[in-house]
């Protein structure tokens, strides 16, 4: 069996492949049912439930339909037994704005924890700096 920090690597790189295809079950498979998750648009107090976390994905995807990237940059994970987080820099835009901001990167971390032998994300933050 894969290592914990392997096991998460595969989690999130799968995460944003799923992202990145517009594939909503995959998106959501690997999260835990009381999700707590801080996104770049509103609600700014945040979204709470696997329900919800589904609900925001579609206008997302409808956006990077039209070309948009969304590819991870850097990933770094710490793991411990039961409890990890992982954060990592993504590509995050369409053509035109990378080309305008081409250092630009969507800021993401994820809170993980084990149950049942099984990583899943519990917490997830997207962010971009404000200039």
């Amino acid at each position: 069996m894969p290592d914990d920090h392997t096991q998460i690597r595969a989690l999130i790189t799968r995460w944003a492949d799923a992202v990145h295809r517009g594939d909503l079950a995959a998106v959501a498979a690997d999260h835990t049912d009381d999700l707590v998750m801080y996104d770049v648009p509103p609600p700014h107090e945040g979204l709470h439930g696997l329900a919800a976390y589904r609900a925001i994905w579609p206008p997302f995807f409808a956006w990077q339909a039209h070309g948009a990237c969304f590819e991870i940059d850097t990933l770094e994970i710490t793991a411990g037994a039961y409890v990890a987080f992982a954060h990592a820099l993504l590509r995050c835009g369409t053509p035109e704005e990378l080309a305008a901001r081409p250092t630009l990167r969507l800021r993401l971390t994820f809170g993980l924890r084990k149950e049942r032998g099984r990583w899943l994300v519990a917490h997830e933050h997207h962010s971009f700096p404000h200039d």
